[in-house]
């Protein structure tokens, strides 16, 4: 059974690998992830990407207690590749500098990740905890990443949308 599967996803791999891939359009690009075989599967989500923070939500209760977009001029940025993640921000009339690179994984309904450096702020911050742990509410070109408490309360939530 065990080389069954295996000749099964070759061919798949190869099927997919031939496909020419310069007529799909962006939206087909973006929902084409690979399951742990490597083999391309079509019409999944997947955080693979470059995305863009859009709101952000407060929680009483583990129910939206409070919501509000990001100011003007305000932008946050985070790009996942299939392992990597490296965020950027840039804050209005703020000197400091914020960004962070490192390594992710997606399981069991949470995103993890792991930075090894960042800004002169964040670099602070990861000699106390460099592993960031969030609940992930993944859609096809949308995420929320939600902050848990120690007793699995959400507290907090940062909203992206996809912009690749």
């Amino acid at each position: 059974m065990g080389s069954i599967r295996l000749f099964s996803l070759v061919l798949l791999l190869i099927f997919f690998s031939c496909n020419d891939n310069s007529t799909k359009n962006s939206t087909d690009r973006a929902t084409s992830v690979s399951d742990s075989s490597g083999v391309a599967m079509q019409n999944q989500k997947s955080i693979q990407g470059t995305w863009e923070l859009t709101s952000y939500y407060h929680y009483t209760d583990n129910v939206v207690s409070d919501s509000f977009g990001v100011r003007n001029g305000f932008r946050q940025i985070k790009m996942y590749t299939p392992t990597k993640i490296m965020w950027s921000r840039q804050v209005p009339k703020d000197s400091l500098q914020w960004f962070g690179y490192g390594h992710y994984k997606v399981v069991d309904g949470q995103l993890i990740e792991n930075l090894e450096f960042g800004s002169e702020m964040m670099s602070e911050m990861i000699k106390d905890n460099a592993e960031f742990r969030f609940e992930l509410i993944l859609g096809e070109n949308n995420f929320s990443q939600i902050e848990i408490d120690d007793e699995g309360n959400r507290l907090f939530s940062e909203n992206y949308k996809r912009i690749e």
